[in-house]
């Protein structure tokens, strides 16, 4: 007589304890990713109109040069940064890059890579673009996992040459590359890259703006250079997205938020250098203390008291990322390590052939 077969024990369904609380992690987040549009624009605009003043021989309006748009030459923050390991002094040159890159590192030491997610205009671009195609197409494409893993490591190829290539170079080359020509108006070239686009330039852009539709976060996932070295700093990061098994009722839906498509529902804490510290998965969880971005625990027995003091709340991220990143740049103001300062007769002879200049 065949034996009956006995069902398998099931586990018991967890209550759910809802929030007491609506998470406001995402109004806090998109808030910062405006505020710092606005401020990005505001330096493009005046950073145009004192390349524009130079352009036409020192007519016109005259406005200071925005040392922030500093901010948009991570090579030369990188540049300078092995110059300052090298030497110990901060360069004359694109100073501001140097104390904004080491600024955006240090945010993502503290909080994982908040600066991709918090602040980067470049992802709140990407952001918005697979927001809209997830409305335009219902849903956004996820390559499989064969294919998705050996392309994410392409930019990690690419930080791997950059940081090959200045690697290499001694503080006397950084020093001569930055005084040239070309390495005092790299923030005049970049300027000039988009506004005399090329039709292959052109091509390229379309191309990622296209697929930063139908895929979360396409450039920043693949080919972002600058991301992949938050990253990797992130993975030191003692702040995490953590879980809490006792109070998570196993409905996966963090893990279907997640823009990096990380089993946050499978795991205690989220070590991987792609998560981006977004919170996205813990707005989304509808269960009471169940998954938060925190220290490590302590080791209390009682959940309330073992995760006490430990939870930073998104108005706490927001703040303490815009501490360290204002710390830094009134730090370089009152020290005089800041702005480039040239003689205008210099910028008046070079600017107007900015576009003959090389490397």
């Amino acid at each position: 007589m065949a034996p009956i077969p006995v069902p398998a024990p099931q586990s018991p369904r967890k209550k759910l304890i809802r929030r007491t609380f609506p998470d406001q992690s995402q109004l806090i987040r998109h808030s910062l990713q405006l505020a710092f549009i606005a401020l990005n624009a505001w330096i493009a605009v005046q950073f145009f109109l004192w390349v524009r003043y130079f352009e036409r021989g020192g007519a016109g309006l005259y406005v200071e040069r925005p040392a922030g748009v500093e901010g948009w030459l991570p090579i030369a923050g990188l540049m300078n940064f092995k110059y300052f390991l090298s030497t110990g002094h901060i360069p004359a040159v694109h100073p501001a890059a140097l104390l904004l890159f080491t600024a955006f590192i240090l945010i993502s030491l503290f909080f994982k890579k908040a600066f991709c997610s918090w602040l980067c205009p470049v992802g709140t671009f990407s952001e918005f673009l697979w927001h809209l195609g997830r409305r335009l197409f219902t849903r956004n494409l996820r390559l499989p996992a064969l294919l998705d893993m050996p392309l994410r490591g392409l930019k990690y190829l690419l930080l791997a040459f950059f940081v090959f290539l200045i690697g290499s170079m001694s503080a006397d080359q950084l020093n001569d590359f930055l005084q040239s020509s070309y390495g005092l108006l790299a923030d005049v070239k970049m300027l000039n890259f988009f506004r005399d686009l090329s039709l292959t330039a052109g091509i390229v852009l379309l191309f990622l703006v296209f697929f930063s539709l139908v895929m979360q976060n396409f450039w920043c996932r693949y080919l972002c250079p600058y991301g992949a070295l938050m990253g990797l700093v992130s993975f030191f990061s003692p702040v995490k997205i953590r879980r809490d098994t006792e109070a998570c009722i196993d409905c996966a839906k963090c893990a279907r938020a997640c823009p990096a498509g990380l089993p946050v529902d499978r795991l205690v804490q989220v070590s991987s250098i792609e998560c981006t510290g977004c919170m996205e998965c813990v707005a989304s969880c509808p269960a009471e203390h169940a998954i938060f971005f925190a220290l490590p625990p302590s080791t209390h027995p009682t959940p309330t008291a073992r995760w006490s003091h430990r939870i930073l709340q998104p108005r706490t991220v927001a703040a303490l990322v815009l501490a360290v990143l204002l710390s830094f740049s009134l730090g370089g103001l009152l020290t005089g390590h800041w702005k480039t300062n040239l003689p205008r007769e210099v910028y008046l002879q070079l600017i107007p052939i900015a576009n003959t200049l090389s490397h």
